[in-house]
This record gives structure tokens, C-alpha cells and sequence, in this order.
């Protein structure tokens, strides 16, 4: 199994990225607004590596708290937390004014996306085999993947709004970088960020529309590949090094087991408030049918998945719209987790919804879901509430008909491309 993501754990004050002293040069350190780093100061020999660690770190923070607004907005999980905002995911109403879709979703975000740029943006020496280029290329190709498959538009750095196509063009040219430049180097960690960047960029050409590309794509990532973002137990850090999925159900006790998910599979994991052993931690806020505590993720170090073979596995089946390729890897996965064969309708519609029944649980909590919700809404009809029924707490209104996240008032307020609009 390939880990390959770092701690790094010293902050510049107010910066977007985490860097340690000992890397970086006087003329570095000696910045005229502690708020912003001018790429034109940076020393690429002595500060490219760990830029590109500190932007690759910015994406490993902020995945798990999108995984768990991805959760509550996909129903993966229900809302077991007071905050009226973060109930907006649930119900699937998001207003741009919406404060936790501002600070804890779009800020993150974009800050991953941003730091890349930064790295990807200085001249580094050797820059086709450099694999800090690879590494930065990778994680602002991952970054703006989920911009573009959690937001209805976006934009990168103060730039123009925009729609989803472009965004995932974008991420196909990081993902395009990555892969040439982790290959070229040929190091055991920059080939393995190469292959991750094919799983990423065959995971965009899906959400396009380019199915033959998507599956190319897939057939190049090698047998039994998996990557896992690694996480650290820093009590004194937690906020930025430990996995948040495993915090928010244990600490404040925010994510609850959806019903659908519940259904006996060794991919979903859990455990109900009240039994033993162990008992869980209470939730925030009530929820009807008791709280589950996820325990696919039970620590503050666990690994969360960036991406596989299996993944890859995934796409090549939809991608290839056949009934047949299809049902061999549902019955695969069906098997290699002790669940009996599909024995549903063999329609083309019935099968792919098994398929992303399976992708459901297989990846479950991985940020991945609303992405299938925009794909292919027939698809996932049956694990969500319809838009118009009552949200699952009392005192909330009924669900709404959102599909994605709006940009926030904030950065249309701040953005000179978007004032306005």
C-alpha cells in the first residue's frame, strides 16, 4: 500500500501554505506582508520541495471536511450537528450566504488550489522531471477536481467565473502534467503520483462525458495500485493533521450513518450510540433512528484513499456502458466483500444503478459522491430523498433541488471577475 502524502507541520503566519524554517532562504523568510508570498522572492532550489509538500498538505487538510459536507449534501451521512448552515448540506438548500460553505468548504478549497499554483508557478531547475513539479500538479489537478465536482461554477485565484467543463478541463491538463513529469523523473514516489494523476484524470474525463478517454485512461493504471493520504495523531495539530472524518465522529460527533448505508456491508462500518463494545461519542444534535458512528475511518491517523486501481476498475465499467463488464465487477466486489450475486433486473438502467450502489459503499466518505449525484441523477434516486419531502430532522423545511454548491457571496463580493454576477 503507497502513502504519499507528508506532514509538515511550522506555519508562517496568516500564510496559505505550511513550510518548515530550516528550507527556506533569508530572502524567503523576509516577506513585506506576512499574508501573501510573491513567488518572485522564493528560491526554487532551496524552497520548491517544500512548497510543493505544503501545497499537496493543504489538499490532505481540507479533504476530509469536503468528504463530510460531500456526505450530509449526497446523504452518505446524516447531519448530526446543530449549525443551521451545516444542515443547509443536508437538506440540500445552500444559500451563497451560507458561512460554513464560505470558511470551511470554498476557503480550504481554494487555498489548495491557490498553493499549487504557487509552486507550479516558479522556475524550478529541471521542471519536466522535477517532482515537486509533479507533486503540485497532481494536487491542484485533485484540488480542482472537486471544485468542479462539488460547485455548480468556479474560480481559481480572483480569476473569471467557471462552469463545470472548464474546470474539468483544467484538472485534465494538472492531471496530464503530473503523470508526463512523475514519469519522467521515475522515482518510486513520483511514479506513484503519476498514476494517481491517470486515476484523477480518468475520474474527470467520466464526469465530462468522455467515456472512450476515461477508459483509456483507467486501463493504464497498474494491477493492486492504491495511494492513501496519510494522516497524524499531533494532539497539539489535530486541526491540520488529522483525518477530520474520524474527528467530526468522535470529537463533536457531527456524521451519522445514513440509513441506506446501513445494511450490513464490511465496507460501511459503524457503531450505535449506546452499545458496547465500545460505546460512541453522543452527537451534536439529535438524530431520529439514533445516532451511527463511522468507523470506516477509526482514528485520528487513519489513511483516507486518493485513489486506486480499484477506482480506475470503476470507471472503465461505466465508461463502457456494457451490462456485462458492468455485472462481472458488481459480482466481483459482491463476492470479495461476502454479499451474494446481483439477482436484480439485467436492464441497462437497473444494472448501472447496482454499479453505483457498489460505488457507494466501496467509497464511501471519499468525496466522491456528489460527483456520482451530478453524473447520473437516475442512478442514485434510490439512496437519496427526493427534492419536496421532508428533511429527515423535525424543524428544518423540506429538501431542496440543488445539485451542487453555489459560489459564496464572499468571493463574488471580492472578486473583481465576479462582482456583480
Amino acid at each position: 500500500m503507497h502513502k504519499i502524502a507528508r506532514a509538515v507541520t511550522r506555519t508562517t503566519a496568516g500564510a496559505l501554505l505550511v513550510m518548515g524554517a530550516a528550507a527556506c532562504g533569508d530572502e524567503f523568510v523576509t516577506v513585506t506582508n506576512p499574508n501573501l508570498i510573491d513567488a518572485s522572492t522564493v528560491d526554487p532550489t532551496a524552497s520548491g520541495n517544500t512548497l510543493a509538500l505544503s501545497a499537496q498538505q493543504n489538499y490532505v487538510d481540507m479533504i476530509g471536511v469536503l468528504a463530510m459536507y460531500g456526505a450530509w449534501f449526497s446523504e452518505e451521512a446524516n447531519v448530526s450537528d446543530t449549525f443551521p448552515t451545516r444542515n443547509e448540506f443536508g437538506f440540500r438548500n445552500i444559500t451563497p450566504l451560507n458561512g460554513s460553505l464560505n470558511t470551511e468548504v470554498w476557503g480550504p478549497l481554494s487555498r489548495a488550489i491557490a498553493s499549487a499554483k504557487l509552486v507550479l508557478d516558479l522556475s524550478l531547475p529541471e521542471p519536466e522531471r522535477n517532482i515537486s513539479v509533479a507533486r503540485a500538479a497532481t494536487f491542484r489537478g485533485f484540488s480542482i477536481l472537486q471544485m468542479a465536482s462539488d460547485f455548480c461554477t468556479g474560480t481559481f485565484s480572483g480569476g473569471p467565473e467557471l462552469t463545470t467543463a472548464q474546470m474539468l478541463d483544467s484538472a485534465i491538463f494538472w492531471f496530464d502534467r503530473a503523470n508526463t513529469v512523475g514519469r519522467a523523473n521515475g522515482s518510486a514516489e513520483a511514479v506513484e503520483l503519476a498514476n494517481a494523476s491517470l486515476v484523477g484524470r480518468a475520474r474527470a474525463k467520466l464526469q465530462k462525458g468522455d467515456n472512450s478517454g476515461a477508459a483509456a485512461d483507467a486501463a493504464l493504471v497498474p494491477a493492486g495500485f492504491v495511494s492513501n493520504m496519510r494522516y497524524t495523531d499531533d494532539l497539539a495539530n489535530r486541526g491540520r493533521l488529522s483525518n477530520d472524518l474520524w474527528s467530526f465522529s468522535f470529537t463533536r460527533g457531527s456524521i451519522s450513518v445514513a440509513p441506506w448505508y446501513r445494511q450490513g456491508d464490511p465496507r460501511v462500518t459503524y457503531r450505535v450510540q449506546g452499545g458496547t463494545p465500545p460505546a460512541t461519542a453522543a452527537p451534536q444534535d439529535a438524530v431520529p433512528g439514533g445516532f451511527h458512528q463511522q468507523t470506516k475511518f477509526p482514528a485520528f491517523d487513519s489513511p483516507i484513499r486518493l485513489a486506486s486501481k480499484l477506482e480506475a476498475d470503476y470507471i472503465a465499467a461505466e465508461a463502457s456502458g456494457n451490462v456485462q463488464t458492468q455485472l462481472a465487477l458488481i459480482n466481483a466486489r459482491r463476492a470479495a466483500n461476502g454479499r451474494p450475486a446481483y439477482s436484480g433486473p439485467s436492464d441497462a438502467v437497473s444494472v448501472k444503478t447496482e454499479l453505483f450502489n457498489q460505488r457507494a459503499l466501496e467509497f464511501y466518505l471519499e468525496g466522491k459522491r456528489v460527483a456520482d449525484m451530478r453524473r447520473s441523477p437516475a442512478s442514485v434516486a434510490g439512496t437519496i430523498t427526493a427534492a419536496g419531502q421532508p428533511y429527515f430532522k423535525p424543524g428544518y423545511g423540506n429538501v431542496g433541488n440543488d445539485t451542487c454548491y453555489p459560489i459564496p457571496f464572499a468571493e463574488r463580493d471580492n472578486n473583481d471577475n465576479l462582482r456583480g454576477n
